[in-house]
């Protein structure tokens, strides 16, 4: 039986399409892994969500538009309705997205690259 690496945690498992014993992540099987992507030109989608997210939090935040820009759309309503709380709730929103600490919907941080 053959083992290949975890790419995770580097952990040997014995197929691919698995579990990883040590880190619990699912094996891909290296043969049919998709091709690798081009590299793209020009800045990276993460630093144009950055961008996008901090303008939208100054210039349109007591509105919410960066919250339904991220996924957040109760939050965008309740900013909507409370004119992003009076700006203190848009005042805490940019600090965090200056800051790198804002998420997402899903859980991934908008951070500046």
């Amino acid at each position: 039986m053959e083992k290949h690496p975890c790419p995770s945690c580097g952990g040997q498992t014995a197929n691919a399409g698995e579990l990883c014993s040590n880190c619990d992540a699912k094996q891909r099987d290296i043969f049919n892994a998709p091709a690798a992507r081009p590299q793209q030109s020009g800045p990276p989608a993460d630093q144009n969500r950055f961008i996008v997210t901090l303008l939208l939090c100054l210039f349109a935040g007591t509105l919410g538009v960066h919250r339904f820009y991220t996924g957040h759309i109760a939050i965008g309503v309740v900013q909507l309705l409370t004119f992003g709380g009076c700006g203190i709730w848009v005042l805490i929103d940019f600090i965090l997205i200056v800051a790198g600490s804002f998420k997402d919907a899903q859980g991934v941080v908008i951070k500046n690259q």
